[in-house]
């Protein structure tokens, strides 16, 4: 069985390494057996270069909600450059399981989720990284409009913590106006960092600030999810050109 490559952002702040070995805590607990390995594109090690080269045979699952710059080019960039000819699995985003931990991390934080009358007064911020790449904010604006419509939300509002805005502040203040009686800002962001930070510290006039996903079982049973996805294609493949 292929392991799986589990390939993270990085950064310099502890609390992102330390999350991403919960989260791979999370993923071999739910498939005893297989091997997962961890690299990281910038600041954190091991690299990928140092991994791959221990590996027999693997498949890249990237630690990443949208699809932007770093899938689109610096993971196929740095598997290149390491001469890792590995399946890469997609992002992600956009999954029911990534509704489910937003949920998750809500409750965590005191909201009643759970009750349909608490979410129809409850207008929540969807805080993102954000990108310049209008794709990905577009699926991440999709992710708000598909949490609303299956949870009953009173709305939801995209906010970014880089990139262009709208801002959390701007995001709460179009929740009020819109007549939401409650308000909650949800980090759309795997791990704790610069950006969480910056949502946490914009976030104050919201009545519920949840945690990053951070290693959520669903986290970890979509990045599986992923691996069996990316697996079964690579297969796929010689026995569509034999």
């Amino acid at each position: 069985m292929p392991a799986l490559l589990l390939i993270a952002h990085g950064s310099r702040d502890p609390r992102h390494a330390a999350t991403v070995a919960a989260l791979v805590r999370q993923v071999r607990a739910q498939r005893p057996g297989l091997e997962v390995a961890t690299a990281y594109l910038d600041h954190c090690a091991p690299r990928i270069p140092q991994v791959v080269g221990r590996l027999d045979d693997a498949v890249a699952v990237p630690l990443l909600l949208n699809r932007a710059f770093h899938a689109k080019h610096d993971i196929p960039a740095a598997l290149r450059a390491a001469g890792a000819a590995l399946p890469v699995a997609d992002v992600l985003g956009p999954s029911p399981l990534l509704l489910t931990a937003l949920d998750r991390r809500l409750a965590e934080a005191g909201l009643d989720v759970r009750s349909a009358a608490v979410r129809a007064r409850t207008g929540v911020v969807l805080a993102a990284a954000g990108s310049s790449d209008p794709a990905a904010d577009a699926a991440t604006r999709a992710v708000a409009a598909a949490w609303r419509r299956t949870r009953g939300w009173a709305a939801v509002e995209v906010a970014y913590a880089s990139a262009s805005g709208p801002r959390v502040p701007d995001a709460l203040a179009a929740l009020r106006a819109a007549g939401a009686e409650r308000t909650a800002v949800a980090p759309y962001l795997v791990a704790p960092g610069l950006l969480p930070d910056r949502i946490a510290a914009a976030a104050s006039g919201a009545d519920t600030v949840a945690d990053t996903l951070g290693p959520a079982p669903e986290l970890a049973a979509l990045l599986l999810e992923r691996y069996d996805e990316a697996r079964r294609a690579a297969r796929a493949v010689p026995a569509l050109t034999a």
